[in-house]
């Protein structure tokens, strides 16, 4: 198997912990850090939730053209990408977010064996 994994941390202060989703969106998106915080602030701020809730980065993702999907399997993130070689996704995991582009997923550490709820794809 090919390497899936690719070290990726965008946050200015390299934190590993609680800001995954916006990480995760840097890579989907291409901006900064600094930019999807912000326009997540705003949706949290609109929502009157956390920028991290669920429905808050949903709606961004949504407003953004991507479309929620179900994982039809139980699956692992490594899983998941290898059946997905072409692609945008973003992986919604208990307690986690992560970014697979074209089979490899960016994420600050190795998420490999954890397991998708559900996905967005554009």
């Amino acid at each position: 198997m090919l390497l899936l994994y690719v070290n990726f941390n965008p946050n200015p202060a390299l934190n590993k912990v609680g800001d995954c989703v916006i990480r995760a969106l840097c890579k989907a998106l291409s901006k900064p850090w600094d930019e999807v915080f912000c326009e997540l602030c705003a949706y949290g701020y609109s929502a009157k939730d956390m920028p991290s809730a669920n429905h808050v980065w949903g709606k961004y993702l949504s407003d953004k053209g991507f479309k929620r999907r179900i994982i039809d399997c139980d699956c692992t993130v490594d899983e998941f990408c290898d059946k997905h070689k072409e692609g945008l996704y973003i992986l919604a995991i208990q307690g986690h977010v992560v970014c697979c582009v074209n089979g490899c997923y960016y994420d600050s550490w190795d998420s490999g064996k954890e397991i998708p709820l559900y996905y967005w794809e554009r």
